[in-house]
């Protein structure tokens, strides 16, 4: 089995190869979005042996990391303390791509031909009120939540199970202990399926440069490399957070998601790289009961650079159409952002059909959507490995709030006594 560091410099080789590869059809075939279904073909099958992942992987822990913490109560204080930090990394993140955003001016200077009223992004427009992300939010049927990914409503139903596996104490510890083989069977399975990655990078990467060209990345050059740097700011922030909370050891966070974080910026998907996050948090020292429960309820509120992005995105089609936005219309954008974005991680394309929402409520119009959809995948990309990021930090701090975050020496410990035992 490869090396994490082996694993990671495959990715950055298939990186820059499906880079001249697309590059080469985008300039030399006669016809390259021909060629685009063959590529993406094979990122959608590394995508799917993904989500076959997921839902196992998420109710196999969360629901034994519940049951070891024993009472309603820490679960609830554990979930207190999530909560408040996905708030408040929501509202910064916000916070920051509307005042970059403001003061970049990215849209005023496009000089490109703006789309008509009428025409169609191919977004449709939607947003959930307070009933509708209730109504969803609990399953009708976990088997159906399961089946279609919803990690929302397989967190809410592993958070009942957990409890009731804890409730009735050694009657249900044959239950809990299969789950939590069914846990280690499904990070190994984990593992096999990374080996596929850096064939799946290749391929869309390959694919978006063959469909979209260079010349497409030239036209939004400026636009792009100021809401990347918004993103590197961003990182800055969370990095400095962490800091804050865990002192120097933030530096080896930072480190130990670098892989799952690459992953997710090479194929535009957070998802992608949830079981490979998980595993290296609970490497990093991130106790596994904190880790299976705030990290899967991260993936639906603390989506940190997708946040950044609406904000940035709806300021920009704004601009472009020279329309302006008062402060007061503004600060009502961020609030209702802070609400629409909630819940949305199992919608495809959520970003896009958040922002659809937003455009609609201030007038603004929808076929603005245009002008970013054709980079809306390399704007994917960061945002996505941003959202893993914001996830791992918070899953840390909330450790280190709750005093299950081993230290340095626990973990040498136990990585001795894993080898020891022939674990290693």
């Amino acid at each position: 089995m490869a090396s994490g560091s082996k694993l990671t410099r495959y990715i950055l080789i298939a990186l820059v190869l499906g880079l001249l590869t697309g590059f080469a059809i985008n300039s030399l075939a006669a016809d390259p979005a021909a060629s685009v279904p063959h590529f993406s073909l094979v990122t959608t099958i590394f995508l799917r042996l993904i989500k076959m992942i997921i839902a196992p992987l998420v109710f196999a822990t969360l629901v034994v990391g519940i049951a070891k913490m024993g009472d309603v109560g820490t679960v609830g204080r554990v979930g207190v303390k999530a909560i408040t930090w996905f708030l408040g990394a929501s509202l910064v993140s916000l916070t920051l791509g509307l005042a970059l955003v403001n003061l970049f001016q990215p849209g005023a200077g496009l000089h490109v031909v703006l789309p008509g009223d009428d025409a169609s992004s191919g977004i449709v427009s939607g947003s959930m009120s307070l009933a509708e992300f209730i109504n969803h939010l609990v399953p009708a049927s976990i088997v159906d939540g399961m089946a279609r990914n919803e990690i929302l409503q397989i967190v809410v139903f592993s958070v009942f199970f957990g409890v009731a596996c804890a409730g009735i104490g050694d009657k249900a510890k044959v239950l809990v202990d299969a789950l939590e083989g069914l846990s280690y069977v499904m990070l190994r399975v984990t593992m096999l399926v990374m080996w596929f990655a850096p064939v799946a990078v290749f391929a869309a990467v390959s694919a978006a440069i063959a469909r979209s060209g260079l010349g497409l990345l030239q036209t939004y050059a400026v636009f792009m490399l100021e809401f990347f740097l918004g993103i590197a700011l961003l990182w800055g922030l969370l990095f400095l957070a962490t800091w804050a909370t865990i002192g120097r050891r933030a530096l080896a966070l930072f480190a130990a998601v670098r892989e799952p974080a690459l992953l997710a910026f090479a194929t535009a998907s957070s998802e992608a790289a949830y079981p490979k996050t998980l595993m290296q948090l609970e490497k990093f020292g991130c106790s596994n009961r904190v880790a299976s429960f705030v990290l899967p309820l991260g993936y639906s509120f603390n989506l940190d650079g997708s946040m950044m992005y609406c904000t940035f995105a709806v300021m920009f089609i704004a601009q472009a159409y020279g329309i302006e936005l008062s402060m007061g219309q503004q600060l009502t954008m961020l609030l209702i952002l802070m609400v629409t974005s909630k819940g949305m991680a199992g919608v495809p394309r959520a970003s896009l059909v958040v922002i659809a929402a937003t455009l609609s409520q201030f007038n603004i119009p929808e076929a603005g959507l245009l002008l970013l959809l054709g980079i809306d995948h390399f704007l994917d990309m960061a945002r996505s490995a941003t959202n893993v990021i914001g996830n791992s930090v918070a899953t840390a701090v909330v450790s280190a709030w709750d005093g299950q975050l081993r230290s340095e020496a626990e973990i040498n410990a136990e990585l001795k006594h894993a080898v020891g035992n022939g674990e290693g």
